[in-house]
């Protein structure tokens, strides 16, 4: 048993498809501590997502109390521990107001989970981002303009009035590791580098031009066999035309708007560089920052009294 196990007071947890990331949070919101696991959503049976949280969390747990814990992510999709329904745009960012209370076999806690959110037309859905969402609007309650959140599926979401009017996913993050790691550029692409030059170029080629985007694709393992492109070179322009094509087809979203992006610096970088060659000078903020805030602000929100 930790010794600080009395002093937890709620747990956070944010539980992605590869992921799963907790905070034990102790007395006026304060984190105690910050776990991590690879027991993300894509592993797991249902049945197995409350052992792969005591895993983490047991330590910090007493028989004296009920812990609450407040979870966002995959966690809440069909596949998850429990199915959170989605609230439908336009809508605020969900809070605790909406959450959904989930069954659990320990007795020394009481599991949350933040909804979603849908788009009908057209189709599109998110979960997790919400909580990012919520997290930056409470410490921005002001902002007006475009909230970009790449990573696997990167969102480009529109926000006024405090409320998501819309948003569009873009499959960039997977195609990227798709084709870096299962298609025949795997013989072509190192596992990292980065060159600013040639990804800026890339960028540029694919805004011109996105309806070649398949050819020059294949051009990178073609320049490698032909023309002696390095991997690592083959790696940033891989990069910037993937990216490229994205903000080609996100331009409705942040053209003349207000942008803010939420991600981590590794994956925010390129977005954030690839917009300032469009004259879109974006500010960036910490994506494990902005989902904790998040979480805060649903389990102070909540619309049943917690443990």
């Amino acid at each position: 048993m930790a010794g600080n196990s009395h002093n937890t007071d709620w747990i956070a947890v944010d539980w992605g498809t590869t992921n799963l990331r907790v905070w034990i949070i102790g007395p006026n919101d304060s984190p105690l501590a910050t776990l991590t696991s690879q027991m993300g959503m894509g592993v797991l049976q249902r049945d197995g997502f409350e052992p792969a949280l005591m895993a983490l969390i047991e330590p910090y747990l007493t028989d004296a109390k009920v812990v609450p814990v407040i979870c966002c992510g995959m966690v809440g999709s069909r596949q998850g521990w429990a199915e959170a329904a989605y609230l439908s745009v336009p809508c605020m960012a969900p809070d605790g107001q909406s959450v959904t209370a989930v069954a659990s076999g320990d007795p020394r806690i009481a599991v949350y989970i933040v909804p979603g959110v849908k788009q009908v037309t057209p189709p599109d859905v998110m979960r997790g981002e919400e909580t990012q969402i919520a997290g930056f609007l409470h410490d921005h309650p002001d902002f007006d303009g475009v909230l970009c959140l790449p990573g696997t599926h990167t969102k480009w979401v529109q926000i006024s009035a405090r409320e998501i009017v819309s948003f569009q996913t873009f499959m960039t993050g997977e195609l990227f590791a798709l084709l870096a790691k299962q298609s025949v550029l795997r013989h072509s692409v190192s596992e990292d580098g980065f060159d600013a030059g040639v990804f800026d170029d890339a960028v540029t080629e694919a805004m011109d031009r996105p309806q070649l985007l398949a050819a020059r694709l294949f051009g990178l393992r073609a320049g490698s066999l032909v023309a002696d492109l390095e991997p690592a070179v083959a790696r940033s322009r891989l990069s910037g035309l993937l990216i490229g094509a994205e903000l080609a087809g996100a331009r409705p979203y942040w053209l003349g708007q207000n942008v803010a992006i939420i991600g981590d610096g590794v994956v925010a970088g390129p977005y954030r560089r690839g917009l300032a060659a469009q004259g879109v000078e974006a500010s960036v903020f910490e994506v494990g920052d902005v989902t904790l805030t998040g979480l805060t602000a649903a389990r102070n929100s909540c619309k049943e009294p917690m443990p």
